[in-house]
């Protein structure tokens, strides 16, 4: 996948836990926590909305673009 996300990075920078940040954005540990490793393959607007209120931080900050060698660029 070519967007990888850096949600723990910018935890750790925050210094919050994975239990707090779910308390304060309102999800489950685990989703959160899905999100947080990439297991995911799609976020709602209004959860990465409360992780950058929460995180005082732009979606930029916690999503990254790579593009994946294979795909070929047109």
């Amino acid at each position: 996948m070519a967007i990888i996300l850096r949600l723990d990075r910018m935890m750790a920078d925050r210094k919050m836990s994975l239990n707090e940040l779910a308390e304060k954005v309102g999800i489950a540990n685990v989703n959160l926590s899905n999100i947080k490793t990439g297991k995911v393959s799609a976020i709602r607007f209004s959860t990465l909305n409360a992780i950058c209120d929460v995180l005082d931080c732009q979606p930029g900050d916690i999503m990254e673009f790579q593009r994946d060698e294979k795909t070929p660029v047109e």
